[in-house]
């Protein structure tokens, strides 16, 4: 068998040099391309962060600023109503206008309270629990007594208490 010359095949060695500079070529203009993206990607990625850092710094100026109000208002909060709620009424059986009278006249008793700052209140605590506990009241010719079982302090000073007999 003989092999055949070299010189008869020029148009497959023209079709596969062809090919061969045609994938050279367009690989570099992908690169180029690819390139350019990936610059403007990179550029873009890269003013995001600025802007990210920017906002962050931004938002811790803003955070501190919020705190300081914050600081300051609760520092001027002061205790603009007062609430007596007395839980037990219904086991003495008084009717509503008697468990009225007994929490307007225990919210009488601590009204010195009313425009305090909520510091200043919450530190005079003992005095208020013992002006309420130490005070009897006297309703369908019986004398009570209240024992506080919570107070919550806030602009509403809110006092839940129990009645009890005096002793």
């Amino acid at each position: 068998m003989r092999i055949p010359s070299y010189h008869q095949f020029q148009e497959w060695r023209r079709l596969f040099a062809g090919m061969a500079i045609g994938a050279l070529i367009s690989w570099l203009i992908f690169l180029f391309i690819f390139g350019e993206w990936m610059e403007d990607y990179s550029m873009e990625i890269k003013l995001q962060e600025e802007e990210i850092q920017d906002l962050k710094k931004e938002k811790e100026i803003w955070q501190e600023d919020v705190e300081k109000i914050n600081k300051e208002n609760e520092e001027k909060l002061t205790i603009q109503k007062i609430e007596v709620k007395i839980l037990n009424h219904e086991r003495y059986k008084l009717d509503t206008y008697s468990v009225h009278e007994i929490e307007e006249s225990a919210k009488e008793d601590i009204r010195t309270l009313l425009t305090q700052n909520i510091e200043t209140a919450f530190k005079s605590r003992d005095l208020i629990q013992r002006t309420i506990e130490n005070r009897t009241f006297k309703a369908h010719e019986k004398r009570y007594r209240l024992k506080i079982k919570e107070i919550v302090f806030y602009t509403t000073l809110t006092i839940q208490v129990e009645l009890q007999f005096d002793k």
